[in-house]
């Protein structure tokens, strides 16, 4: 498979991975693993993580713009009196706070520790066991519009478990919000728009690390192909997938994660 053949899949599979509830890490991590492709180097995950996160801005350029401009008017208005966009701005601070902070102090240590298949099969059913619970027990009754700070913390606690491959960043801050209350589409868009932050955030991270480098472990054609798919198949998928949480569930999700852990395992058994 020629490089920029594989840049286009591995673009694909951020693109879908990183929003559906299955493991965008996890995915990737398991893919190098049964095809034996060599890593592609970090400035090359650089520019699949800033795909998705023009996905991102694009898919919710009009919500952004109204958070943006409520943070700022958040600090002539007392916060009682503050509306859905102040208070969305400042939950999306807090709840990114952190992930953040965990992923600058353990993020290199999970990348190195936590990639084993095996490992990634467990994380795939706990994940799975939490989105089950996320569907029993949550009463799903808040919409969008009644976003608190309660769920600001529990989402943005459950997003420093998805440094760890096969937890799901957006199937575990999905699951916190409806633990928490919210309806599934209410949890998923604020669970997307999050992800903004912290994808950015992440972006940034690794490209710091890239100044001494360069960007001389992938062709420009290769960082092309990876970035543009992630795109857009990021855009397309954010956009389906808040359709289809109007009127489904998490549970073709939870089967998916459970049968792949198993196929995985099994594997690992008997290599």
């Amino acid at each position: 498979m020629t490089q920029v053949l594989q840049a286009v899949v591995l673009g694909a599979i951020q693109g879908l991975t990183e929003f559906l509830p299955i493991s965008s890490s996890g995915h990737l991590v398991l893919l190098e693993k049964v095809f034996g492709w060599a890593e592609q180097g970090l400035s090359f995950d650089v520019a699949l993580h800033v795909g998705t996160l023009l996905a991102l801005l694009v898919y919710f350029r009009r919500e952004w713009i109204a958070v943006i401009r409520g943070f700022f008017t958040s600090f002539r208005i007392r916060p009682r009196a503050w509306d859905l966009d102040q208070r969305l701005a400042w939950m999306i601070v807090l709840a990114s706070i952190p992930a953040a902070a965990a992923g600058a102090l353990l993020g290199d240590t999970v990348e190195k520790n936590l990639r084993a298949p095996a490992l990634v099969a467990l994380l795939l059913v706990v994940g799975g066991l939490i989105m089950l619970a996320a569907e029993m027990l949550g009463s799903k009754k808040r919409g969008f519009e009644s976003l608190r700070a309660s769920d600001a913390g529990v989402v943005g606690l459950a997003q420093v478990l998805a440094l760890a491959p096969g937890v799901s960043r957006s199937g575990i801050t999905i699951s916190g919000g409806m633990l928490n209350g919210l309806e599934s589409e209410a949890a998923a868009r604020f669970s997307f728009m999050l992800s903004a932050p912290v994808i950015a955030g992440a972006g940034v991270w690794e490209g710091a690390k890239l100044v001494s480098d360069g960007l001389a472990d992938a062709a420009p054609g290769v960082f092309a192909a990876g970035f543009v798919t992630s795109a857009v198949v990021g855009f397309f998928t954010v956009k389906y997938l808040l359709v289809y949480f109007r009127r489904h569930s998490l549970l073709p999700f939870i089967v998916y994660r459970f049968a792949l852990a198993a196929v995985v395992l099994l594997a690992v058994a008997i290599a």
